[in-house]
């Protein structure tokens, strides 16, 4: 029998309003949309953290539910019925029974006749987790849904390799940090290296988020990552598919390496 949620049983209303923004992920293999990443804003188009720093722990679980479903309706309106994955970010510390609390996605993606496949719940290491155990059984519960899982900015945060080898998720986004100005610095190509050595042989795939030049794309590329996704290729829009940035030179830059 499916545990109850306690904290995201109740309909309690935000005090604020909220948005989404949508940023693509491009795959080089195919010169193509791969999905695209549903990131909160402002009712008109304030940062995320204009949002997120009136999250109190009285609204975590009711935010976190609204959030989820707006993505998911949003993203059934524009993706148009196209093959695309969509990420959701959720937040790690909230605690709460993950197939009670994902019953409200799965009604949005039916109403939205959005395949629940193609999405995909991030959680970031860059926010020390009160419960890895839990994490853990929440990624394992979203696997058995068939969801897709994702680590957020790989690199940043406190736990490193050790989250990774206790999680294995679907896919790991290398933090930005990590990869800016990457084709200037030895010591950033050797850890990226390191670090899709390591996806391949655990058959995670590697996400470069950040891009924001030809150059970067290309050491990166030629490292053996073909998901990226940053500014380089296109800015995220409010409630509305941006359009991709670059596209005849993509093709270039993947036909060099």
């Amino acid at each position: 029998m499916r545990k109850a949620c306690v904290g995201c049983g109740g309909d309690v209303a935000l005090p604020f309003e909220f948005k989404m923004a949508f940023q693509p992920i491009v795959d080089l293999r195919t010169d193509a949309v791969w999905g695209y990443e549903a990131l909160v804003r402002g009712a008109n188009g304030e940062s995320a953290f204009s949002v997120l720093s009136q999250v109190t722990d009285e609204v975590r679980y009711q935010f976190d539910q609204a959030a989820r479903v707006m993505a998911i309706e949003t993203a059934g309106a524009l993706f148009e019925g196209r093959d695309l994955r969509l990420s959701i970010n959720f937040m790690p510390n909230a605690v709460y029974e993950p197939s009670a609390c994902i019953q409200k996605s799965l009604a949005a993606a039916k109403r939205a006749r959005f395949p629940h496949r193609n999405l995909m719940f991030e959680f970031t290491e860059n926010e020390r987790m009160a419960d890895p155990a839990h994490v853990q059984r929440i990624v394992e519960a979203y696997r058995k849904f068939g969801f897709w899982t994702a680590l957020d900015d790989f690199g940043a945060g406190y736990a490193g390799l050790g989250l990774l080898a206790r999680l294995q998720p679907d896919l790991i986004k290398i933090d930005m940090e990590l990869l800016r100005n990457i084709h200037q610095s030895r010591a950033k190509q050797a850890i990226v290296a390191g670090i899709v050595g390591i996806a391949r042989t655990l058959d995670i795939h590697v996400l470069a988020e950040g891009v924001e030049c030809a150059e970067e794309l290309a050491v990166l590329r030629a490292a053996g990552i073909s998901l990226f996704q940053g500014y380089y290729f296109a800015k995220p829009a409010l409630m509305a598919l941006p359009p991709i940035l670059n596209c005849e030179k993509i093709a270039a830059v993947r036909s060099a390496v």
